[in-house]
């Protein structure tokens, strides 16, 4: 992943090699760093070229940091690397959004007459890509119930299907899909985003999953003030993705792929803590009259309790719930939140409440959203680091009579 330092005073990432998660996050992406601690940040768009061969060579090199920043970045490479180092994986590639990798992976693997297999509970804007984009230029797309055991593959069209694409948890009702029967998936491309697990959480290469997707806006990032996407897996796959992307132009930002590794740094503490908040959230809302059902895998009585066990280092920081009297009790609970705020994001430091069917999933159809799981009475929770004592008073103050 990263090359050998040339000064052996140099921190090397593949030192992090055979460490536990959090020690890989506080190691990981320092290539371009020296022996400084901190990243440095690499603001250029442009570099110099030397003469008409290195010109030359610089606009012909596999991924060259420092020619265009369109083509690569020193702190934007950091990042990548990072990624790649905590995932597992030979290689990781960064985009301008989580919705920037959806894109690009898509075209970059996908044309005209291919079989797309997705599953129904996804991100809206993913939905949106697959039955816009993606059907007005013909790549056909089903999609099938995640939580349906042997459903992905048997949707797979022999010869057509180039991509199998799954969200685990999923946004917003957190169902799985089994990494493992997708990782044994032969022929298309298997690829899971892995967004609300992030890497402490799970790591689907492990299954045997081709590439693995974020959007690092959310809890990688970790702060609320970097927008970037992520993929990652082997290095001939994502540098077939790469000459796409140069073309697709998703370029990321060297200054939130700065904000995104400090965000790392600190990802494994952040995600322990909302995590361990987020299973006493759940259980508190659970005994709660005015909600009918909490939708969390760390839950004993989530459907797919024993499956998050088996393919998850913890259950995440995302909750949602369902309350009994809809959309009127979710308006009447979204007014009276104090502590928690109404956003839209997820895995930042502040708690965030958002009513999915008139926010991040709108863009459905009620056929879609009914599809999708997601009700009138839906609530989706992004844990925050607030004391959790504090949160479960303020939600069931909102919740009160």
């Amino acid at each position: 992943m990263s090359p050998e330092p040339a000064d052996p005073a140099r921190v090397d990432p593949a030192g992090s090699t055979g460490l536990r998660p959090a020690s890989r996050a506080i190691r990981a992406g320092r290539g371009s760093s020296g022996t400084s601690l901190a990243t440095a940040l690499w603001a250029s768009s442009t570099w110099q070229s030397a003469d008409l061969d290195d010109a030359n060579a610089r606009a012909t090199a596999m991924r060259g940091a420092e020619f265009y920043s369109r083509y690569g970045n020193p702190t934007v490479r950091a990042f990548e690397e990072a990624i790649a180092d905590l995932e597992g994986a030979d290689d990781a590639l960064a985009f301008a959004s989580g919705m920037g990798a959806v894109a690009s992976t898509v075209f970059a693997l996908c044309s005209t007459g291919d079989h797309i297999v997705a599953q129904r509970q996804l991100y809206a804007g993913t939905i949106a890509f697959l039955q816009g984009p993606c059907r007005r230029l013909g790549i056909d797309v089903t999609l099938v119930d995640a939580s349906e055991p042997g459903a992905f593959a048997a949707a797979v069209i022999p010869g057509r299907t180039m991509m199998v694409l799954a969200e685990t948890p999923s946004n917003p009702r957190l169902e799985l899909a089994d990494l493992d029967e997708l990782g044994s998936i032969g022929g298309p491309f298997t690829v899971v985003d892995s967004t609300f697990a992030t890497p402490i959480g799970q790591r689907p290469l492990d299954h045997g999953v081709d590439l693995v997707l974020h959007s690092a806006t959310k809890g990688i990032g970790g702060h609320n003030d970097a927008t970037l996407g992520v993929i990652a897996g082997e290095r001939e796959l994502i540098d077939a993705v790469w000459a796409y992307s140069v073309l697709h132009g998703a370029t990321p930002s060297p200054f939130d792929a700065l904000n995104a590794l400090r965000g790392i740094r600190t990802l494994a503490v952040r995600t322990t803590h909302q995590a361990r908040s987020a299973q006493i959230i759940a259980e508190h809302l659970a005994a709660h009259a005015a909600v009918s059902t909490v939708h969390y895998p760390g839950l004993a009585d989530h459907p797919q309790h024993e499956l998050a066990r088996r393919q998850m280092s913890m259950f995440g920081t995302v909750l949602a719930f369902e309350l009994t009297g809809g959309r009127e009790a979710a308006s009447r609970f979204l007014q009276r939140v104090r502590l928690c705020r109404i956003a839209t994001s997820l895995g930042g430091p502040e708690t965030l409440v958002c009513h999915p069917a008139t926010s991040t999933h709108v863009s459905l159809t009620p056929e879609e959203q009914s599809a999708t799981g997601v009700t009138e009475g839906l609530i989706r929770l992004s844990v925050g680091l607030e004391d959790p004592s504090d949160l479960t008073d303020d939600l069931t103050s909102a919740l009160s009579p």
